[in-house]
């Protein structure tokens, strides 16, 4: 059974749109479900898709997190090998060549929150709450939670998060930096697909490099950077969408981007 839908969208289709779509269960995640979802994204990165969302078919729950009644009396080796698949399923997120954008309503807890941190920006609603309660089980998060959350909000407060375990509203999330766009829950999917549709319309090669860019860079030391970097420009520069880039400012009209 599938609990995962997903279709290209927009004008041109260069759009995919993912739906988590176990609503009675707040979108918790199996074996299953996080089979299904690494091969959707593995496929959708082979793809001429330029942007992906990730969403949710529950307006109360994006996901809550690994489903833990499937795990409940798992034996140490079946619950590492399932973590092994998980962190593979959140890899491949992360490693999506193309932006992905989390559009969150209803509940983001602990490995539902940290699919979250592994997409590039997140569009979320007023109602969403935000959360990794791991230490209130024993445990702590095991796919980018302490990784990734302070890059979003800074040390000190990705500290109190995780070490409390406490749920965040989405108006602190905001306030924190944690999102790209806060919005009445009515207005969420078209801000996120507002968002999504300008990036589809620029040069992919350009996008991706972008994307790899400041994902490689964060942290390196200047000097490393900047060499780097020039790698990545150089690889927008001998393309057919920088040509038509200046060939459209010069004309005074909207680029066609082919992504070649």
């Amino acid at each position: 059974m599938s609990f995962i839908r997903w279709n290209k969208i927009g004008q041109d289709g260069t759009i995919a749109q993912i739906v988590l779509d176990r609503p009675e269960a707040r979108n918790a995640f199996t074996t299953e479900i996080a089979e299904q979802l690494l091969d959707i994204f593995r496929n959708i990165a082979e793809s001429d898709v330029r942007v992906v969302l990730l969403t949710s078919s529950n307006p109360k729950a994006f996901c809550s997190g690994a489903d833990l009644k499937e795990r409940n009396g798992m034996t140490e080796t079946e619950w590492r090998n399932q973590h092994k698949l998980f962190e593979n399923m959140f890899n491949a997120i992360a490693d999506m060549p193309q932006p992905v954008i989390a559009v969150v309503d209803g509940f983001a807890l602990a490995g539902g929150f940290e699919m979250v941190l592994n997409c590039d920006m997140i569009v979320a609603a007023r109602t969403a709450i935000f959360g990794l309660p791991e230490v209130t089980r024993g445990i702590m998060p095991g796919c980018g939670g302490s990784r990734l959350l302070p890059k979003r909000i800074g040390v000190h407060r990705a500290k109190e998060w995780l070490c409390t375990g406490k749920f965040v509203t989405a108006e602190e999330a905001d306030r924190a930096g944690l999102l790209n766009r806060l919005t009445g829950a009515s207005d969420l999917y078209t801000q996120a697909l507002e968002l999504a549709e300008i990036i589809a319309g620029n040069a992919p090669i350009a996008v991706r490099s972008c994307k790899s860019s400041v994902d490689q860079l964060f942290g390196m030391n200047d000097k490393e950077a900047r060499g780097q970097e020039i790698v990545y420009y150089n690889r927008c520069v001998d393309t057919e969408d920088r040509l038509e880039g200046v060939r459209a400012f010069v004309e005074k009209r909207p680029p066609s981007f082919v992504g070649r």
